[in-house]
């Protein structure tokens, strides 16, 4: 009976109860307003379509946003949000706001394309960065004027453009606690900066931060350190988000299954808001070695653990009871299902996920608030009288 369904029950997130365990994953939507300058900061500002998007969505008991630039450099999306500006820090204000009045939470999830990005979008520097000078490939990225290219070489960071990088995610969580956010998810999955520091195939490196899987997950944990000593958040309010089995970004590495539970072990010493870990093949699979689960994770992680992926009501509440996972994140179908929780509760039908040229081309509302909450059919009729003399019976006892 759904009444008695695990993923619907409260659970303590970093210090706060969250209603339930449906948390919407992040999801970059592109929705922001264009432009006629596209590096016009209002291009990369959120505004009210989008709080409406993330209000319509707050029966969940938290929200993740879509992933959100900390700065120029890890920018690289046309529309997607930043947050680095007063107006961006207001505009999210509006966001959270309307969120916390629905009585959800809301975590902003912090972002650097690293290789992903085009220099285009960097004026400063004319250049995109990474650990190595490792060409993404299998894929095309997207300049500044909405050309497909082929990825460019990123330049292999400096120690002090590492130690750059880093205070700009403090910067950016200080921004997010203004803003009102409950906490911040470091985003390090999906072929994204952090991630291609944590993965053989992509950091060649041969100093502190490049060779071991010490050395590799070493600035995954400054960046968390950073964040602490900024203020911003306590650690319980920090997320970090993995991808072990994921090929999106040209992803993979025959490691993998040693290295991903390793960092999850290295992060118990955190006490972590949760670890969210995107165990589902459902966003590709880079076969290099054996997928790494949630299950797996558990193994080596006492804190909270969220899944990801290809999740439906019931894969979701069988994990959570299982002992796998304390948390789950919908993505897809929470696109298309505003009010998913309400249908997890009353067993209503749910819709499938919203088609993929809505997911982040400019189609403004279209595929993005216009999906309808489920309007149960009134019972007439025969059925309406037996329903009222069965509440009329239960009302006598």
């Amino acid at each position: 009976m759904s009444e008695d369904l695990q993923l619907l029950q409260p659970l303590t997130v970093g210090g706060q109860q969250i209603k339930n365990r449906v948390c919407l994953a992040p999801m970059t939507r592109a929705r922001c307003t264009p432009t006629e300058d596209p590096l016009d900061p209002a291009n990369a500002t959120p505004n009210d379509l989008m709080a409406e998007y993330y209000e319509q969505r707050a029966s969940g008991g938290l929200l993740i946003t879509e992933a959100t630039a900390i700065s120029e450099m890890g920018s690289g999306w046309l529309h997607a949000p930043h947050i680095r500006t007063a107006g961006q820090v207001a505009a999210w204000k509006t966001v959270a706001d309307r969120v916390h009045a629905r009585g959800s939470v809301i975590y902003l999830q912090l972002w650097h394309l690293g290789r992903q990005t085009h220099s285009s979008f960097h004026p400063s520097t004319g250049t995109i960065a990474a650990p190595s000078a490792i060409k993404m490939g299998g894929a095309q990225t997207k300049t500044l004027t909405k050309e497909h290219v082929e990825p460019e070489t990123p330049t292999e960071m400096t120690i002090e453009e590492i130690e750059a990088t880093i205070a700009d995610y403090a910067t950016a969580a200080k921004l997010a606690a203004e803003a009102g956010f409950d906490g911040v998810e470091v985003h390090s999955a999906n072929g994204y900066l952090l991630d291609t520091f944590l993965q053989s195939s992509t950091n060649t490196r041969t100093d502190a931060y490049g060779g071991s899987p010490e050395n590799r997950v070493r600035m995954l944990k400054e960046v968390i350190e950073a964040i602490v000593a900024s203020g911003a958040f306590p650690a319980n309010r920090i997320a970090v988000r993995l991808s072990p089995n994921g090929a999106f970004g040209d992803m993979g590495s025959d490691d993998n299954d040693t290295m991903f539970p390793y960092v999850a072990e290295q992060l118990n010493a955190y006490n972590l808001a949760y670890l969210h870990v995107m165990d589902g093949l459902g966003f590709g699979y880079h076969q290099k070695c054996k997928a790494v689960t949630c299950a797996d994770i558990r193994k080596v992680y006492d804190g909270l653990l969220m899944a990801n992926v290809g999740l439906t009501r019931d894969t979701a509440e069988g994990m959570i009871r299982s002992g796998a996972v304390d948390l789950a994140a919908f993505g897809r179908i929470y696109m298309s299902n505003p009010d998913l929780v309400e249908r997890f509760a009353n067993d209503w039908p749910v819709e499938e996920g919203a088609p993929y040229e809505t997911w982040w081309d400019e189609t403004a509302e279209k595929g993005y608030t216009d999906w309808p909450a489920y309007q149960p059919k009134e019972e007439t009729g025969e059925k309406a009288e037996e329903a009222e003399e069965k509440k009329d019976g239960e009302d006598e006892e």
